[in-house]
């Protein structure tokens, strides 16, 4: 049995990721690292320390805690904090959080067994989500086959950068359905927002919708709308017609959600990606037009 890896959560009575009713898990870890990440507080494969400023009180039991000095008047010096976690146990206020823990396999099951009603009645059943799964394969394919057992329909959100080969043989054969994000086309921009190249997302999207279209796996590709990333007209046109080039003719268009700045701060991090706004109707109705010939979702 492989080992169990950090999760950030298990989120059920989720209606935003895949059809009906569905309990998500969101693994911990990513391959990449996108200066817009909604979900910051699963980039890395580490615990982290969440510190929310607003809500402390400043007992000080934190600070007499903190054996590494890291904590002091309301604020984590985050280069001495060595991630024990002390400070969470006594804080009364909850300001404090440990973000990242073990999920083990029966643990999941629990949940979807105990979900499977509203699965059933719904179209429902569980997302795995991230950070990106497919860090943990091994693993991944044991929850998936096991969901599978227990009849449950199973969906994969992911950023695409894995070994095919990998996915293929330990993950494809449980999965009902893939979302699949494409971010940037552009090999250098993506390389600049996102920490790594795109060629193997792009060659797995594209391996894994020829198989879709064959009968395997239904592969729906999302694009988050970034504004000055991948909310461009230059990233909206490549994005269609490497869409179009794959045979593809569905979209999913994602809204961009400001929310994550508040996450990033409270794990530490300085959002260097500014725009604190919901997209305006106008700026969505933009990008749908480069898509006018799909089916957006």
């Amino acid at each position: 049995m492989a080992i169990a890896p950090l999760i950030v959560e298990i989120k059920g009575n989720s209606l935003d990721d895949g059809p009906g009713i569905r309990s998500v898990v969101f693994f911990k870890g990513c391959p990449l690292s996108c200066d817009w990440c909604h979900n910051p507080e699963g980039k890395e494969l580490h615990v982290e320390l969440a510190f929310d400023a607003g809500a402390c009180v400043h007992a000080g039991a934190c600070v007499k805690a903190c054996e590494a000095g890291a904590l002091d008047a309301g604020r984590v010096d985050r280069e001495r904090c060595t991630r024990c976690m002390l400070c969470v146990e006594v804080c009364p206020s909850g300001a404090l959080r440990t973000v990242g823990r073990q999920a083990t396999l029966a643990e999941i099951l629990r949940v979807a067994e105990r979900y499977k009603p509203f699965y059933r009645t719904s179209g429902g059943g569980v997302t795995v989500s991230g950070g990106e799964p497919t860090l943990h394969m091994e693993f991944l394919g044991e929850l998936l086959s096991a969901l599978k057992a227990l009849g449950v329909h199973t969906l994969l959100e992911t950023c695409g950068q894995f070994s095919l080969e990998s996915y293929l043989a330990r993950v494809d054969p449980y999965v009902d359905q893939v979302y699949f994000d494409i971010k940037i086309l552009d090999d250098e921009a993506h390389r600049r927002h996102c920490g790594s190249s795109n060629a193997r997302t792009l060659a797995n999207f594209r391996a894994l919708h020829v198989r879709s279209v064959a009968g395997g796996t239904p592969v729906l590709a999302r694009i988050a709308l970034i504004p000055e990333r991948t909310a461009t007209a230059e990233n909206l046109e490549a994005a269609a017609r490497f869409l179009r080039d794959c045979g593809a003719s569905r979209v999913a268009l994602l809204d961009y959600n400001p929310l994550w700045h508040a996450k990033a701060v409270k794990l530490g991090g300085t959002p260097c990606f500014a725009r604190s706004s919901w997209l305006t109707p106008e700026e969505r109705a933009r990008a749908r037009a480069y898509f006018a010939d799909f089916e957006v979702v």
